[in-house]
This record gives C-alpha cells, sequence and structure tokens, in this order.
C-alpha cells in the first residue's frame, strides 16, 4: 500500500501556481456560456408558452423581458450564444487539421473573443431596429 500521509503538500498542482493561457480560459469560458444558453432557451420557451396560452400570460412575460433586468439577461444569452457559436467554429477548423500553431491559437482565440463582443453588438443593434 502506497503511503497516503503526504503532509501539506497539495495533491496536484493548484490553478494559483498555473499562468493564464488564453486555450484554458476560453476553454472554461466555452462550458459556462453552454451552461448560460439553458437560461435563454428557457426565457425563450416561457415566451412562446406564454403567447400561446393568452395575452394577460404574454404580459407578465413580455413585461419582464422588457424591464433592464430582462434585458441584461437577453443581452447576457446573446453573448453566449455569439462566444459559443464562434469559439464552436474555431474548434470545427481544429478538427480539421488547422490552427494548432501556438500563433494561430492565441490569434484564433482573441479573434473569438473580440468576435463576439462585435458579434453581440451588432445583433442587439439589429434587433433595437
Amino acid at each position: 500500500m502506497p503511503n497516503v500521509n503526504r503532509g501539506s503538500r497539495p495533491l496536484s498542482p493548484h490553478l494559483s501556481i498555473y499562468a493564464y493561457q488564453i486555450t484554458w480560459v476560453l476553454s472554461i469560458l466555452h462550458r459556462a456560456t453552454g451552461c448560460a444558453l439553458l437560461v435563454g432557451v428557457v426565457l425563450v420557451v416561457w415566451w412562446l408558452f406564454a403567447a400561446a396560452t393568452g395575452p394577460d400570460a404574454f404580459a407578465v412575460a413580455d413585461n419582464f423581458l422588457s424591464s433592464w433586468l430582462g434585458g441584461f439577461v437577453l443581452l447576457g444569452s446573446l453573448f453566449a450564444l455569439s462566444y459559443h457559436f464562434l469559439n464552436g467554429v474555431r474548434h470545427l477548423f481544429w478538427d480539421a487539421g488547422y490552427g494548432f500553431e501556438i500563433r494561430n491559437v492565441t490569434l484564433s482565440g482573441w479573434a473569438v473573443v473580440i468576435g463576439s463582443f462585435v458579434m453581440t453588438g451588432g445583433l442587439w443593434l439589429l434587433a433595437l431596429l
């Protein structure tokens, strides 16, 4: 049986000793935005269900989605959708065997981040028209 008395040493390297790298930050963000997309889907389903139920239920849903909190949640959902989509396209290129050089990984990562903000802003402005 191996020696289990490790003293106060950590069992594995802790995140505090690692330097931030764009690859693992974006990987965590990809998972987080995937989970956040569920919130947007629930809101859209609620809104559609309320529309099918009747004017009173629709008024409640529409009032929430028109409020500042609803707008904030919708904007966050739109960012999650934009980021998740663009990072998914990045992963498709990786699946095809392109873009594995360190420089290309970093550039494509920053392109996804910047593109997500641009895409979110563009879609939000388009929705306001």
